[in-house]
């Protein structure tokens, strides 16, 4: 007998209340017909419980630590040429030096993601802060080769968090009607700190040495770090249910099916780890229980383990295994894809504007100004746009949502990214006003938050049990391709010239992002294909849903 058939697909809930009969349902005018998921306990420090202020301050205390923290990483890209000149450090090493600080971002998540959902988010994220102070103020000293690159691995793993754990705190607070917009938001922080560096960082080197570059960095860094831990609350909670809960599509069979199909499974196969099917609380708002923490509860830290030492180590391997999931290899290419652009920007822009058209250090700066309005539209358009699109499609397909809905939104990517790399490659070996590259650099800068956005949330949505290494195994994929482009881009411009490059980038970034197509039409069944085993995953270790 074929068990899986009676589990869900992950990802295909009802998210639209067609027949009345849900319980929970959003608030709002235009969201009463709107299901909760994930479905709340009763509990009152429940966070998807919390207040619309309460989960507004948790929020902005991620923006602060994404902005602080993005702009102590970034801003050393300003003032590499004086520190070379000031250390006799080779420019090669420094970008070598860069490109290891980039990787371990990605692979650093192996200690640090584990560790958070373990002892807690909140102590992560201010242990990352500490030590990304610590290493910003060392980088003001270093003298050697070796001791730039030491730095730079040892920043890489303390601002790990910044890549992957930001998005599974959103998912903590936020349920899948409104989560696409705050993701929208980490995306636009997280581009327009990189963004935002670059602005200043020029000036202070300009009028007070490149040292200062970094002591203001750790200055602002440290800043953030007591804001923090006055104000951020853990969010770490063990709900103990999962989205099996759920009411899915058509296809799925009720609880009570899928328990004795389980049931029957766990007598024929006895090695094999079970899903058991827990029923979350229907209680209001208005009807929930226990005593909401003090203030000085709210601070604590270390004071409770969310899961066992065995499952923290299978978080650290696993994410490498979800790679067999067509959807999460995909989600990784398209959110590595996004960022090869990025990458390509901060790699070309101070050669192209001092070169090209005589701009001195601190005026390159002023050009990321086109690329941080870039990431701010493309906050609107992959968050709130794309959760009112998403809506919009699961009401017209009988109240589910399906999360390959919110792809189509790649379509102006699809249309931009051409369009704005033209515009800076091609533009630049034609010798256009320097105003056509901001507005590529800008329209680039949309496609490369917008992307990374849309990448973050199609994941989620599919796999949003597992959403921390989830999450996990896609930056491992684009930061790997980011990696990569940092050291192919300065032989490809050499042998290529801007705009063949540039061309040539052009019809890749087509490629890249009319790949959605393929994953509309077979997202689903890759899905539906991988349900068995990602149960089995989230029964192993339910954290909190």
């Amino acid at each position: 007998m074929d068990y899986s058939r009676e589990l869900p697909i992950p990802g295909s809930v009802v998210l639209v209340d067609k027949d009345g009969h849900q319980a929970q349902h959003a608030e709002g005018r235009h969201n009463t017909d709107v299901v909760l998921s994930p479905k709340p306990s009763n509990d009152v420090n429940d966070p998807l419980r919390w207040s619309w202020k309460r989960k507004q301050l948790a929020h902005w205390m991620l923006v602060v630590y994404v902005m602080t923290n993005g702009i102590a990483l970034c801003s050393l890209y300003s003032v590499l040429s004086p520190i070379s000149e000031a250390t006799g450090i080779s420019l090669g090493t420094l970008n070598a030096g860069t490109g290891y600080m980039f990787l371990l971002l990605g692979y650093g998540g192996l200690i640090t993601q584990p560790l958070a959902m373990m002892f807690g988010k909140r102590p992560m994220y201010l242990i990352s802060q500490l030590g990304t102070v610590a290493v910003v103020i060392w980088m003001a000293f270093i003298k050697s080769e070796s001791e730039w690159l030491a730095n730079k691995v040892i920043q890489g793993l303390f601002a790990s968090p910044i890549e992957m754990l930001v998005e599974v705190s959103i998912a903590d607070i936020f349920y899948a009607h409104e989560r696409g917009f705050y993701v929208g938001i980490y995306g636009m922080t997280l581009f327009g700190s990189n963004f935002l560096a670059p602005i200043w960082a020029g000036f202070v080197n300009d009028a007070l040495g490149y040292k200062w570059v970094f002591y203001i960095s750790a200055i602002q860094c440290a800043i953030g770090t007591v804001i923090m831990f006055f104000l951020m609350e853990e969010t770490n909670y063990n709900r103990g249910t999962s989205e099996l809960v759920e009411e899915h599509d058509g296809s799925a069979a009720s609880d009570a099916e899928r328990s004795a199909a389980l049931a029957d499974k766990r007598n024929s196969e006895k090695d094999i780890p079970s899903v058991q099917v827990r029923q979350a609380s229907p209680e209001s708002a208005s009807s929930l229980i226990g005593t909401p923490y003090s203030y000085v509860r709210r601070l604590r830290m270390f004071d409770q383990i969310y899961c066992s030492a065995e499952m923290g180590w299978t978080m650290v391997w696993r994410p490498i295994v979800l790679l067999r999931f067509p959807v999460i290899l995909w989600s990784g290419f398209l959110y590595g894809s996004a960022l090869v652009w990025y990458n390509v920007l901060n790699a070309t822009a101070s050669i192209l504007f001092t070169d090209l058209y005589n701009f001195s250090a601190s005026a390159v700066g002023l050009v990321y100004f086109g690329p941080l309005v870039g990431s701010a539209v493309a906050a609107l358009w992959s968050g709130w746009v794309g959760d009112r699109f998403t809506m919009w499609m699961t009401r017209r397909q009988n109240g589910v949502r399906e999360p390959e809905y919110r792809l189509w939104l790649l379509v102006l990517n699809a249309i931009i990214c051409p369009v704005g790399l033209i515009l800076w490659g091609v533009g630049a070996a034609k010798n256009v006003h320097w105003m056509g590259l901001i507005f590529g650099g800008g329209m680039v800068a949309f496609t490369s938050a917008s992307g990374g956005a849309t990448a973050i949330n199609y994941a989620i949505d599919s796999y949003k049990d597992l959403s921390s290494e989830v999450i996990l195994a896609v930056v491992l994929v684009r930061n790997s391709m980011g990696f990569a482009i940092g050291y192919g881009i300065t032989p490809w411009l050499d042998g290529m010239g801007y705009q063949n490059t540039f061309i040539t980038a052009a019809m890749v970034g087509l490629a890249a992002y009319i790949s959605f197509l393929p994953i509309v039409k077979w997202g689903k069944s890759w899905r539906k294909a991988s349900r068995e085993l990602y149960w089995r995953y989230v029964e192993a270790g339910v954290i909190g849903h």
